[in-house]
């Protein structure tokens, strides 16, 4: 590549442009496109680590009713069930200490 000194500096001769730059789109509107795509990723992001932190927060919840002892044995607890059952149950069994 030849370049020759202009008055902004070093240009590069003969009309060649940087390589990934294009001339396409103005300015504003690669922007804001970009601007789309960031928020794009950030939600989707943001939708993956909620989603872990559900399945996460699920299989605690099933573990904690595999612990718990419940009639009849099929029946599965709703969440704030299993919380107030396992508080319940906790409470008695610290009763039941406190009380031998």
């Amino acid at each position: 590549l030849v370049e020759a000194a202009g008055s902004r500096g070093l240009r590069r001769a003969e009309g060649k442009r940087r390589p990934g730059r294009s001339r396409g789109a103005p300015r504003a509107a690669r922007t804001a496109e970009t601007a789309q795509r960031i928020k794009r990723s950030r939600r989707l992001k943001a939708n993956n680590r909620e989603r872990n932190r559900m399945h996460n927060l699920n299989a605690a919840l099933d573990a904690l009713r595999d612990v718990l002892p419940t009639f009849p044995e099929d029946a599965k607890l709703t969440k704030i069930e299993t919380l107030r059952f396992a508080h319940n149950y906790i409470w008695a069994l610290t009763e039941t200490l406190r009380l031998a």
